[in-house]
């Protein structure tokens, strides 16, 4: 068969680059958000840094040098009909600069500050104070040791010697190296000795927290029994546990640990639970940063009887166009394709992008409050099963616009930080043809665990059984999974003796 050429026609929808910006910012986290508006601002000459306060209710107030303010405080809806329509996006982008800049330039400002720099009437502190200076940071493990080795008189030598073992330890404050494989990790005449090593070990495990340089588990657990007063209840036999009997331990042969250390049954049940009161992993407890933490997207809070929902102002973006570039610019005889035109036409895409991701996670936020008020009143336990279909229908936007809205979201409520996915518990079914949330379950079981007796731990089975009791028909391998989540080990591993 003859090759031969055929024209058909197609027709496909493709994202305008607005859209994809401002699809892109909405499935942003704030952290994310902020550094993407740091950079835009240090990047583009038609963005500056809006230095203007938030007002009273923590929305951002209209700065002085903006245009007109009625533009100001119109929504981004009404400003720009882009924002709700494809086809008037694609429309606007063939527009020149001219009509670009002719309209609002100064429109659409969203001035809260996202990069902590807010007024000293909402911080407590002096106008320009930044929070991150007041901020504690934790010294970490070698930095806390080679400190207080500091307060040792010693000779060069000796100290040295310290100082090898301490930069040996890993994180969880071990010694994992042979003392033999540090006598020539620094230049000595003569080279350090193991004898000498071994002396600044010793040294090493009284400088701080009992346990550090330990070169075994053993050594370590039994490091934290030596420091203990000498009449602490048990503390013989769970010497005695640590240094011959950890495997014994661990697999509860309790008869035969009895029989070993030489006991009877109360002392050895002091003794084991003397035993797992020790830390295993003594440098754990170092350098643990406080900026493990995420900042909520949205306020929750009640007033006058009502679950109100605010926008956290401290991610509202603090920018805005540069009014006298962009004025300087529309006098100039720039075209809609110079390099400056894109420049300034995608400030406004920007700021009005915003505007929408904004908008639209207070939206999905309100929704999400309407449904679970209970949670708010009664905890998980009150937590309903919701799906983003439904959010999605009900706010007449596309349930792939509610995950984005979602993701990496949180929420700051009475009863702590969540993010917003764990208001979408999925449902479970009831003996009376009924609904609960997997998040109810897992509040039952957490209570249920909670209440059991500690020498007779409930199973998964008994778990089971006494949720169907209440009616909640869930599965064993489900409730030993909800289980798991809640990093609650199994019965075996729950008793006590």
């Amino acid at each position: 068969m003859p090759p031969s050429i055929e024209l058909r026609a197609r027709q496909s929808f493709a994202l305008t680059p607005r859209l994809q910006q401002s699809v892109r910012l909405l499935q942003l986290s704030s952290l994310e958000f902020q550094q993407e508006l740091r950079t835009a601002l240090d990047t583009n000459p038609f963005l500056e840094y809006d230095p203007s306060a938030p007002d009273e209710n923590g929305m951002p107030g209209t700065p002085e040098t903006d245009t007109p303010a009625a533009a100001d405080t119109l929504p981004a809806a009404e400003r720009d009909p882009a924002l709700e329509s494809p086809a008037a996006d694609a429309q606007g982008e063939s527009s020149s600069a001219a009509e670009d800049i002719g309209g609002d330039y100064g429109a659409g400002d969203y001035t809260s500050d996202s990069f902590g720099r807010g007024s000293s009437r909402y911080n407590g502190d002096g106008e320009g104070s930044d929070p991150a200076e007041w901020a504690r940071m934790q010294p970490t493990l070698h930095e806390q040791l080679h400190d207080a080795l500091r307060l040792y008189r010693l000779d060069e030598r000796d100290r040295e010697a310290a100082r090898v073992v301490i930069e040996a330890l890993d994180d969880d404050g071990y010694l994992r190296q042979d003392l033999a494989d540090l006598t020539d990790v620094v230049e000595f005449d003569p080279p350090l000795t193991e004898d000498e090593l071994t002396v600044a070990l010793r040294l090493v495990q009284t400088l701080d927290r009992p346990g550090l340089a330990a070169r075994s588990l053993s050594e370590c657990l039994a490091l934290q029994i030596d420091a203990l007063p000498a009449d602490t209840p048990g503390r013989d036999a769970a010497r005695k546990i640590v240094e011959q009997h950890l495997d014994r331990l661990a697999r509860r042969e309790h008869a035969e640990l009895q029989k070993q250390v030489g006991c009877d049954a109360e002392m050895l049940r002091i003794a084991c639970a003397l035993v797992r009161k020790l830390d295993p992993k003594p440098g754990n407890s170092y350098g643990r940063s406080d900026e493990n933490y995420v900042v909520p997207d949205v306020v929750v809070r009640q007033v006058r009887n009502k679950w109100v929902v605010t926008i956290n102002p401290a991610v509202l973006p603090r920018a805005r166009i540069h009014r006298m570039y962009a004025e300087l610019f529309a006098q100039s005889a720039g075209t809609s394709r110079s390099p400056l035109a894109q420049q300034l036409q995608e400030a406004r895409w920007l700021i009005r992008n915003a505007q929408q991701r904004f908008d639209t996670i207070q939206r999905v936020a309100e929704c999400i409050v309407t449904h679970q008020k209970a949670f708010f009143q009664y905890g998980e336990i009150a937590l309903k099963p919701l799906v983003l279909r439904d959010v999605a229908d009900e706010l007449g936007l596309h349930e792939s616009t509610i995950s984005r809205a979602t993701g990496n979201k949180y929420m700051a409520t009475p009863r702590g930080i969540f993010e917003f996915k764990h208001f979408f518990p999925r449902e479970l079914g009831t003996e009376s043809g009924g609904t609960c949330s997997a998040a109810a379950v897992r509040a039952l079981l957490k209570e249920m665990i909670a209440a059991e007796n500690v020498r007779d731990p409930l199973s998964d089975v008994s778990l089971a059984k006494m949720l169907a009791d209440q009616g909640v028909l869930v599965a064993r391998r489900t409730v030993a999974k909800y289980r798991r989540l809640m990093k609650v080990p199994p019965a075996e591993m729950r008793r006590q003796i």
